[in-house]
């Protein structure tokens, strides 16, 4: 039986006439791939086609996306977007890893480019520069922001950078995705009162809405201590996770590392028992909600990352874990707090600007602890940012 979604919120601002269509002829092609699926489909078909549908999702569409403020049209901001201190922190590890070899930098998703503009201006300062710069991004709209962010503030180092759209077939090199693996889409699991369903979605007259079906045992298996959760316990599986991890490994060379930064838990936090509605959220015009089902092709959608599952498909595919940490730990054993201390000649409206958003991506409250840096790679690496704490035993 169909169960309808959450009541949509009054607060919110409405979308423009032309963002209510372009939502609408979306909501047409998931109803079109539901009756061609028998009548139902799993949230995580859903979340492919609301952010990934080609010329329609919220990814490959042409919608704003990040930004600063809900009033310039973008839904969330990242920590490259909040300060350029983030990439020159980052920009000291990757250094060392140039140093011993790493040919490359593959990026994947590079939002609005900051992350990519920074970090070269950092590398190049340190005569650190690696010989090509890839991103690796589906949206035309994110794709035509990173080339303006990067030849607007550094033309000198635009040749080395190069956009593709699917995977390099090899990776020489450091690979980074930064709130990224949130993105990627999730099925939806429910304990009922007669067992573990999942949880999809079917057309309705209304609209969409959200439909149980029985389990894949075999989505159960990663999720420890189900039998003792609670009734109406409602998690996700990261199956796409998995499958991108694995695709990774299989094309890193052997001296690559790969740097995945996101916000997540491992497996023994993501499923606790008073975690009971998971971690699945929307995102629109810098305001979280629970409406999934609501503005389809205009707001972000995401969940927590499962980093128990990151590592467990990384080390089946022949990789190690070589660190993971908090992203206050990791920034500060990158040296990020002495690249803030003020000179003479320093503004001090500015440095208090700077202050206040490190402050944010260090701050226990905010972005430092809920925030994760993994790193992986197909032999045993020192990667600097991880000898202030290395939580490896969580996962």
């Amino acid at each position: 039986m169909p169960i309808a979604p959450t009541p949509a919120r009054e607060d919110l601002p409405m979308p423009s006439p032309d963002a209510a269509a372009h939502s609408a002829a979306l909501v047409a092609r998931i109803r079109d791939d539901i009756a061609a699926g028998g009548g139902w489909i799993s949230f995580a078909r859903f979340m492919e086609l609301a952010l990934y549908a080609p010329g329609l999702g919220y990814y490959s569409g042409g919608v704003r996306k990040i930004g600063a403020r809900a009033d310039d049209g973008s839904d969330f901001t990242t920590a490259p977007e909040r300060t350029p201190l983030f990439a020159r922190a980052l920009a000291r590890p990757i250094a060392a890893l140039i140093a011993d070899g790493a040919a490359s930098i593959v990026e994947f998703g590079a939002g609005s480019g900051a992350l990519a503009r920074d970090l070269l201006l950092a590398l190049d300062g340190m005569a650190s520069l690696p010989q090509r710069y890839d991103i690796v991004e589906v949206s035309a709209e994110l794709r035509a922001r990173q080339q303006d962010t990067i030849a607007a503030s550094s033309p000198q180092l635009a040749s080395r950078v190069r956009w593709l759209s699917a995977w390099p077939e090899r990776i020489d090199g450091v690979v980074l995705a930064n709130e990224l693996l949130d993105a990627l889409p999730v099925r939806w699991v429910v304990k009922a009162e007669a067992g573990w369903e999942e949880r999809g979605v079917v057309a309705s007259e209304q609209g969409l809405a959200f439909e149980e079906r029985p389990i894949d045992e075999d989505l159960l298996a990663a999720i420890p201590g189900r039998d003792t959760l609670p009734r109406g316990y409602l998690t996700e599986r990261h199956e796409a996770l998995d499958r991108w991890v694995s695709t990774l490994v299989d094309r890193m060379d052997p001296d690559a590392v790969a740097i995945l930064i996101d916000y997540g838990f491992p497996a023994s936090e993501y499923f606790h028992p008073q975690r009971t509605q998971g971690t699945l959220i929307a995102h629109y015009r810098h305001r979280s909600t629970t409406e999934v089902l609501a503005r389809i092709g205009l707001q972000d959608l995401t969940a927590h990352v499962d980093f128990s599952a990151v590592a467990r498909s990384a080390v089946s595919r022949g990789a190690q874990v070589v660190g993971y940490a908090t992203q206050q730990a990791f920034l500060l054993d990158c040296g990020i707090a002495a690249l803030l201390e003020p000179t003479a000649d320093a503004d001090p409206r500015a440095w208090a600007t700077q202050a206040a958003s490190l402050q944010m991506l260090l701050s226990e409250a905010e972005m430092g602890e809920l925030f994760k840096v993994i790193a992986l790679a197909k032999r045993a690496r020192v990667v600097r940012g991880f000898g202030r704490s290395d939580r490896r035993a969580a996962l």
